[in-house]
């Protein structure tokens, strides 16, 4: 199981092709050419991120296997060369990928953070027309909004006014005119916006020059969340309230309890947002959970790590954790593990079970609320005691 501090490492095969391209790169794009679409696929992703862009690049036909990367990986890769010289990648990105883009690294928090929003907005500009239209299908309208909002003054020719005298701003049509809010902003990346929606789409281009000045920013903000919310189900994030819940606080007697019966996660399959080589290997690890996991046959075994990758997303919605970096999955995973396995460790001393055994009745979000308590009566205990020394030194 990956640590936050443990980085992949290049396999042999990305080696030998990065080696290659330094003398020929014509043969290394042949030999990766010679890869199908899901071998290349798991050479980028498997690769540490620094290398991912140089791989990539070596793919002769980019427009197959971009698509084809998990979305969250997308965005990983987008970061690691920077966002604003992703264009190349953008170029290709499927709406579900521009979609997740803005849904894991356009806010902060529960709240549309705009100076985030606006990198990706001009790698879209640069990546082209095509790109532009597919994320205005792919990103929420409110979005949008509350970019535009942020970034200029929406000014509406009135109709019947013979006298009315046009702004310093820009218009594409002679009704809406823009005006920038901030002097260093030049708007290129919205005018490019607009100008592909009012040559492709003029509709959606009418309904958003029309929301600026008159829909209000706390419901159009409460939508976004709305919308964003429910396509980070989908991925397995849960909302922030619910997944605040893993941290709800046992009583005592509640750390030792059993379910009187066996329990199966009643966990399915679901679009994995980031690369997962093989469900079973993650099994593999030093952690009791882990060690118990692999006591169990292989169908089961799956159905118990969907179950844990799930308390991991989990996890990392309710610590907060910024969900479109390449840490965050690492980190929650292995505070699920930990917190997890000290609760299975507890409960097995305490009633004389194997850990394949307790985790068939007991269920692993149960498990991590007690590895979570006890830990932290254990701190507060530690806590205490030193502020009691303290006390006591200077009486």
């Amino acid at each position: 199981m990956p640590r936050p501090s443990t980085l992949p490492t290049l396999s042999t095969a990305a080696r030998h092709l990065l080696a290659v391209a330094r003398k020929d790169r014509s043969t290394a794009r042949r030999e990766m050419g010679a890869l199908s679409i899901e071998e290349q696929v798991a050479l980028v992703c498997g690769s540490p991120l620094a290398r991912r862009s140089e791989l990539l690049d070596l793919a002769p036909h980019p427009e197959q296997v971009i698509p084809a990367l998990p979305p969250a990986e997308l965005v990983f890769v987008a970061r690691a060369i920077g966002v604003e010289d992703a264009s190349w990648i953008l170029e290709f990105a499927t709406e579900e990928q521009i979609a997740t883009c803005f849904d894991l690294d356009a806010w902060t928090g529960l709240q549309p953070d705009p100076a985030r929003m606006r990198p990706w907005l001009m790698a879209l500009a640069e990546a082209g027309d095509d790109a532009i239209q597919r994320a205005v299908h792919a990103v929420d309208m409110e979005l949008l909004v509350l970019e535009l909002k942020d970034r200029v003054q929406v000014v509406q020719k009135p109709s019947g006014d013979d006298n009315w005298v046009a702004p310093a701003g820009t218009t594409l049509d002679g009704q809406f005119y823009l005006l920038p809010r901030r002097e260093n902003d030049d708007l290129a990346d919205i005018h490019t916006l607009l100008r592909v929606l009012f040559q492709r789409d003029y509709w959606v281009y009418f309904r958003l020059l029309q929301a600026v000045p008159w829909e209000l920013p706390t419901e159009t903000q409460e939508w976004a969340l709305r919308w964003r919310d429910g396509r980070l189900q989908d991925l397995g994030f849960p909302p922030f309230e619910e997944a605040k819940a893993i941290y709800a606080w046992l009583r005592p007697q509640q750390l030792l309890e059993l379910p009187g019966e066996e329990t199966t996660p009643p966990i399915g399959e679901w679009p994995f947002p980031v690369w997962i080589p093989s469900l079973p290997a993650l099994a593999e690890g030093d952690h009791a959970l882990f060690r118990a996991y692999a006591g169990l046959p292989l169908p089961e075994r799956r159905s118990h790590l969907l179950a844990f990758l799930a308390l991991a997303n989990r996890v990392a919605v309710a610590d907060e954790l910024p969900l479109g970096e390449a840490t965050t999955l690492p980190e929650s995973l292995e505070k699920t593990a930990t917190l997890a396995s000290r609760g299975l460790e507890h409960l097995a001393q305490a009633h004389g079970l194997e850990g394949s055994v307790l985790i068939r009745r007991v269920p692993l979000e149960r498990l991590f609320r007690v590895g979570f308590q006890l830990t932290r009566s254990e701190r507060d205990a530690r806590s205490n005691e030193r502020g009691s020394g303290k006390a006591d030194a200077r009486t």
